[in-house]
């Protein structure tokens, strides 16, 4: 672990203990009806590849099953495979934060002393949303014995089940019903990861030029976090707040993140959108209800639960994934009624093959642009 004089610049396990101290409790489950609830996700989760892939029309690269597990976790249990997601992910730009530091006076003091502060804001920040995952495909955390993962990739799909059984009552639906559907959202990331094998690293190298580009110098990065504060709190004049509608993350960017960021958001509108189109698309077929759920799934992903949380999903960027969702899906929609599934699986070619940020917007510029040039290289031969 990266260190200053033997202090952790990130206290990971005051991370965990802070999120897991802070998460709200789940909903109130008898251990029998537990087991049947994991049960029935490991189910769903099987059956889900059979639906997914024949939509799709995908398959992992060896022609056969995804060789990724499935994880069925409490609240703990995604608390602690994201740290160690972020851990992983994280390492290169502690390594350069450490550099910068070393030799400074006081830099084993104020290892130790930000080190404590940086875990209790991370375990802040995963507790509130802890309770709010319904599932994830996780595929950044190292193999453990706790977190088994793929052989290749390190790959793993994570079903929360206290939070998947607290928003089917939330929501009053079908719980049988709802536990496949959200199968099937995560089961197409699953699939999308093990049928594209240069999507794992293309995603990592891009946030890693996002972290390279980040200001190590401890002042500067307080200075953009003090004017983006102040932007938040109304005190700079709106001339000065620049962009209206950023999160804090957006604000603390240097130009060159932004950039980056620009394409990261359109590879997770495509990657999220993917996912709401397929899940629709399968639905009708095996999901009885799947009308109802989803228009009450889209009113509480749209009103949030309350003002506190809507004003934390707002500072924190979450909206933005909303609208992932919603531009994704229009994206996709639009490019398979143009060209077909096939014809949108040309997506997956390769990096360049991937929409921009102004493609997600406008699915004709991105099928103008793939479509045209393959068939100009055809005709070419």
């Amino acid at each position: 672990m990266t260190s200053i004089g033997g202090a952790e610049m990130v206290d990971w396990n005051l991370a965990v203990a802070t999120a897991t101290r802070l998460v709200r409790p789940g909903p109130e489950v008898g251990r029998g009806e537990a087991r049947a609830v994991v049960a029935e996700l490991r189910r769903h989760a099987k059956t889900s590849e059979r639906h997914v892939r024949e939509f799709t029309r995908m398959l992992p690269e060896s022609g056969g099953v995804p060789d990724t597990p499935v994880l069925v976790v409490d609240r703990a249990g995604w608390i602690r495979a994201n740290v160690a997601g972020f851990r992983e992910l994280l390492a290169p730009l502690l390594g350069k934060m450490q550099d910068r530091r070393a030799g400074t006076p006081g830099a084993a003091v104020f290892g130790a002393v930000g080190g404590k502060v940086t875990g209790v804001e991370l375990g802040m920040l995963l507790s509130f949303l802890a309770s709010r995952v319904l599932g994830q495909y996780e595929t950044f955390a190292p193999v453990t014995r706790e977190l088994p993962g793929s052989p290749g990739s390190g790959g793993r799909l994570l079903l929360v089940a206290p939070n998947i059984v607290h928003v089917e009552r939330e929501l009053g639906v079908n719980p049988h019903d709802f536990r496949l559907w959200v199968c099937l959202h995560e089961e197409t990331h699953r699939t999308q990861f093990t049928a594209v094998p240069w999507l794992r690293e293309h995603l990592e190298g891009e946030i890693q030029t996002f972290l390279a580009a980040t200001e190590v110098d401890p002042m500067t990065v307080l200075e953009r976090l003090r004017e983006a504060a102040q932007s938040f709190a109304g005190a700079r004049p709106d001339a000065e707040r620049g962009e209206d509608g950023r999160s804090l993350v957006e604000l603390v960017q240097t130009p060159e993140q932004r950039e980056v960021l620009a394409r990261l958001t359109a590879v997770m509108s495509l990657l999220e959108g993917h996912a709401d189109f397929v899940m629709d698309g399968v639905g009708p077929e095996v999901v009885p209800s799947v009308a109802e759920i989803r228009e009450k799934f889209q009113q509480r992903r749209a009103s949030g639960a309350g003002r506190l949380d809507a004003a934390l999903r707002k500072l924190l960027g979450l909206d933005a994934k909303l609208r992932q969702y919603r531009d994704g899906e229009r994206f996709v929609r639009a490019v398979v009624g143009q060209v077909g599934m096939d014809g949108f699986n040309r997506v997956w070619t390769s990096p360049n093959t991937l929409p921009t940020k102004a493609e997600i917007a406008k699915p004709a510029d991105w099928v103008a642009r793939v479509h045209r040039k393959g068939s100009e290289e055809n005709q070419g031969k």
